[in-house]
């Protein structure tokens, strides 16, 4: 479909990202020129998804679209069970609530929001074990969503394997910039955490752009289908859980796949207290044949290619001008560097916000800040977490935007960055308790 947009003047974006707290997030989509807030759910979905959506099953149990979206999982996947959810942060909670006890310690290659809080409302404890390139933007390692083995190791030795429900590991680490692991990683994760008896939980809402990154980038993998390096990376983990909004082409849904089936019986059942039917899971019948569909597309060699390359034609752009961005180029967004940016704005004025704001202000192109309000505080003490990586995301709808559209971009961009002794830093001036960057609210600082 075409959807209609709308340019706003100056003044229009200065009132409209005031009311919204300077918070993007809060931003009204009908005071936005280009939409860069995230790919969840943002996708154009393609004439065979509209076609299924006429297909749609709305029987309450046991949906004929049920079926097909299993069948669609387990070929490209290959888990053996589905738990259909809302959306990714539905399985989240129920595989979070299902393994982990008060005190365990859930490793993972760094972390992500949503999948945090879930560990740490259920008692668990996240340990980062990612490779330290991941933590350096200038780094052009590969794979910098890669685990440390290392670090992984010592945390078995000093919680013991018990405490360690399962191995957190996620496919293009969103945190990080994008970042890929490899299969030789991968693998040598699997040979560890077998020896010592622990699960691999999967997050694998963009593992066809990590499969991309492999076939190009990783050795021996070149003449490989892209669905069969998905397929390998999801033989390596017990399960996983999966946003279907990014990789998978829709607007809405997501599920738990897992092999053990005493697990499933577990999730299954939760599915139905906080979800749905276990053969529906909050999902109406269209939107799960949508989504059997979309996994099918998502492997597609055409598509995936010209998605990342989109990304990727972005991410050169600005380098090209000079632009302190998150090296290598990830697959689902520009990250830019704001710390290098802003440098005179120290992290308690939020420089990444700034500057998400003022790219706002200056096009209507939105984006996103990924630095210490993403962070939020640490449950244990209420402290502040001050991360390394204080970025702005740039993030790539699929199959929506065109060349022009990223031209736009990036001259904002560069607009922006040459303008950047005007911006201002930021103070909170309101902070929900759980997940601050969606709905958390700042003021400009008088100097």
């Amino acid at each position: 479909m075409v959807e209609r947009v709308r340019m706003t003047s100056r003044e229009e974006r200065e009132r409209a990202i005031r009311d919204a707290g300077y918070n993007t997030f809060l931003l009204r989509s009908r005071d936005v020129y280009i939409d860069l807030l995230t790919d969840s759910g943002t996708s154009a979905m393609s004439d065979e998804q509209w076609a299924g959506m006429m297909r749609g099953d709305e029987a309450y149990a046991g949906s004929t679209n049920f079926y097909h979206l299993e069948d669609a999982m387990r070929r490209v996947y290959g888990y053996r069970y589905l738990v259909p959810t809302h959306q990714g942060r539905g399985a989240e909670h129920i595989i979070s609530k299902i393994l982990i006890r008060p005190g365990d310690i859930i490793p993972g290659n760094m972390y992500f929001t949503t999948t945090k809080l879930h560990q740490e409302l259920a008692g668990g404890k996240f340990l980062d074990v990612i490779i330290d390139e991941a933590h350096d933007p200038a780094s052009t390692h590969p794979f910098k969503g890669n685990v440390d083995l290392d670090k992984l190791e010592s945390a078995i030795r000093k919680y013991g394997a018990k405490k360690i429900p399962y191995v957190s590991m996620a496919v293009s680490v969103n945190m990080a910039g994008g970042q890929p692991i490899s299969l030789e990683n991968l693998r040598a994760v699997r040979s560890l955490t077998k020896a010592h008896g622990i699960r691999v939980i999967l997050d694998a809402t963009r593992v066809a752009e990590n499969a991309y990154f492999i076939k190009r980038r990783e050795p021996g993998q070149q003449k490989r289908t892209i669905a069969e390096i998905v397929g390998e990376i999801c033989s390596l983990t017990d399960g996983c859980t999966m946003s279907a909004k990014k990789d998978c082409l829709v607007n809405v849904g997501g599920f738990l796949a897992l092999n053990e089936e005493e697990i499933y019986e577990q999730a299954s059942n939760l599915c139905v207290v906080y979800e749905g039917l276990h053969t529906y899971g909050g999902l109406a019948g269209r939107d799960m044949e949508a989504l059997a569909i979309g996994i099918g597309e998502s492997v597609e060699e055409d598509h995936i290619r010209a998605r990342v390359g989109q990304v990727e034609y972005l991410g050169k752009k600005l380098a090209g001008w000079g632009i302190p961005i998150v090296l290598p180029i990830g697959g689902h967004a520009v990250f830019i560097d704001a710390r290098k940016v802003l440098p005179r704005l120290p992290q308690k004025h939020f420089p990444a916000q700034a500057l998400s704001a003022a790219i706002y202000l200056d096009s209507g192109v939105r984006t996103m800040e990924r630095g210490a309000v993403s962070a939020g505080r640490n449950r244990e003490t209420g402290k502040p977490i001050w991360p390394r990586l204080e970025l702005v995301r740039l993030t790539l709808p699929r199959r929506v935007y065109t060349q022009a559209h990223m031209d736009v971009v990036a001259e904002s961009v560069l607009a922006v960055h040459e303008s950047r002794d005007q911006i201002l830093g930021l103070k909170m001036v309101y902070e929900p308790r759980f997940l601050r960057f969606f709905q958390a609210k700042f003021q400009p600082l008088d100097s």
